[in-house]
């Protein structure tokens, strides 16, 4: 019996499977949704043109992003000062360029099999995978990048989560978008022999990931750590309020003090809303010397003044055994600084955000040594990079987060935020401790497990027990390579007659 999955037409179809995918992601976590919502994209672009295809996968595109982070909107309303209809408007016009790289994905597709048989393999099986994944990619860095809501990071919690140490955040993507091509062909293909061959491949990927889940690609090193996170819950109307300096410093003083039994502390990025050198003397050197007497090392987000260039960054600050200091190298274009500056220089009123003029930070790699160990340090969305996360592997025994999702308030980026930091703890094997403003702080294992957190507008310290670790899994070693190497060989493999036949073409005017 050949069941048909396209009870919408197809441009419905396609908007309505975007928008289900999201709940794949945090805080639902219906992973296998994603799988579903690929098989229905893919069955709306089939039959049709290249062209029609990418305005197609343009609608699907807008159901994903529009659903899944239009919370950009509360950024530029509640705390850029725009005005509401403004916002919504440079909201909507984002998300509607960044879906097209979900069109441009499926004009791929379309492009590179123009057959529409329903028993054909290469487009379900190859080319939705490989251009879903190269498209992921390419949006993670093309335009300083926008990563968020890549497929596999709603895998987290699901069996596919066991490739991750192997083949990164892309390859998980790979292997989703192979289960939607899979999932359809299950569903489409006309012969039983077909579907139970889909059904059955299926199952192997899903019930490998699940054995891969069981094995430890890095060792403990040394003894484990009590650490403690910080979230001091201030209102992002009053962070960078002068009167309310006070307040923040014995707020964090407070929660701090009450967790001295911690070997680490973590506080949020800019925790304190002054340069480092202003605090140093009244803050500062005395609450260094306090921990330091209790063994304790903290980590706390500051602004950090150059004095000679007048430059300043956005800095993670060690103290207590020794000092060290990271400064931010991926700064949030629009909200840490305005590129294209020359041209846009009008937009800075506009966007009125505080400290948006940060310089980047030179460190060639993101290390920072806390006590006796050196960790691998990121700031805010610089987590969502796994390329610069993994440059502190193999040296670092554990990883460190600072950020303040205060700007986006209670919506789907606090949950979507963890579940990427979730990934790279989960990729290079280590443990990882995020601090932010207003929520969700935690830690996590080495295997990407939340061990404690503190929700959403709440003021408290998650702590736990944490284990350093040494050594690097298979990503730490090679990266985006694998997964990026293996979307590319799809597509060629996939769409070498098209291929061939565009080569030939260009060949045949040249000799003309």
């Amino acid at each position: 019996m050949n069941l048909r999955i396209r009870p919408l037409p197809p441009a419905l179809l396609a908007l309505s499977a975007g928008a289900l995918a999201v709940l794949s992601f945090a805080p639902f976590s219906l992973f296998p949704l994603a799988v579903l919502a690929l098989a229905a994209w893919y069955e709306s672009l089939t039959a049709t043109t290249p062209r029609r295809a990418f305005w197609r996968g343009w609608l699907f595109g807008l159901g994903l992003f529009g659903c899944g982070v239009f919370w950009i909107r509360i950024s530029l309303n509640e705390f850029g000062n725009m005005d509401a209809w403004i916002a919504h408007l440079l909201a909507a016009l984002f998300i509607a360029v960044v879906a097209l790289y979900s069109g441009a994905s499926a004009w791929l597709i379309r492009r590179l099999d123009s057959n529409s048989a329903l028993s054909h393999w290469r487009g379900p099986l190859l080319l939705l995978p490989g251009a879903v994944v190269l498209l992921e990619w390419v949006r993670s860095w093309l335009l300083t990048g926008f990563p968020w809501l890549s497929f596999g990071y709603g895998q987290i919690a699901g069996p596919l989560a066991g490739y991750a140490p192997l083949v990164g955040i892309y390859g998980v993507s790979l292997l989703v978008a192979l289960s939607g091509g899979l999932l359809w062909g299950a569903i489409r293909w006309p012969t039983r022999r077909a579907r139970l061959s889909a059904l059955s491949a299926l199952a192997v990927i899903w019930i490998s990931g699940a054995g891969l889940q069981t094995l430890d690609w890095t060792q403990p090193l040394g003894a484990p750590l009590r650490a403690s996170v910080i979230q001091a819950n201030i209102p992002q109307s009053l962070k960078w309020d002068p009167e309310a300096r006070l307040m923040i410093a014995e707020t964090y003083l407070d929660l701090t003090l009450a967790h001295l039994d911690a070997d680490v502390i973590v506080w949020p990025e800019t925790a304190l809303p002054d340069f480092v050198h202003q605090i140093r003397a009244p803050l500062l050197d005395p609450l260094a010397a306090r921990i330091r007497a209790e063994g304790v090392e903290l980590v706390l987000g500051v602004p950090v003044l150059e004095p000679e260039s007048e430059r300043y960054f956005n800095g993670v600050l060690a103290i207590g055994s020794q000092e060290a200091l990271y400064m931010k190298r991926h700064l949030v274009p629009f909200g840490e600084y305005l590129p294209f500056k020359t041209w846009l220089g009008p937009l800075v009123e506009l966007f009125a955000v505080p400290m948006s003029d940060f310089s980047v930070g030179d460190a060639a790699r993101p290390l920072l040594q806390v006590g006796t160990h050196p960790v691998g340090a990121s700031i805010c969305y610089e987590d969502a990079f796994p390329a610069e996360v993994r440059e502190a592997l193999p040296e670092a025994a554990y990883l460190i987060n600072v950020s303040n999702d205060g700007w986006f308030g209670d919506s789907l980026a606090p949950p979507q935020h963890l579940e990427i930091a979730r990934m790279r703890a989960l990729e290079n094997g280590r443990a990882l401790l995020r601090a932010t403003n207003t929520g969700v702080s935690a830690l996590v294992d080495h295997r990407g497990r939340v061990l404690a957190t503190v929700p959403l507008f709440e003021r408290g310290a998650a702590t736990a027990e944490i284990q350093p670790r040494q050594g690097a899994t298979p990503f730490s070693y090679l990266g985006n390579a694998p997964a990026v190497g293996m979307a590319l060989t799809l597509l060629l493999v996939g769409g070498w007659r098209q291929l061939w036949r565009a080569i030939q073409s260009i060949l045949s005017k040249w000799v003309r």
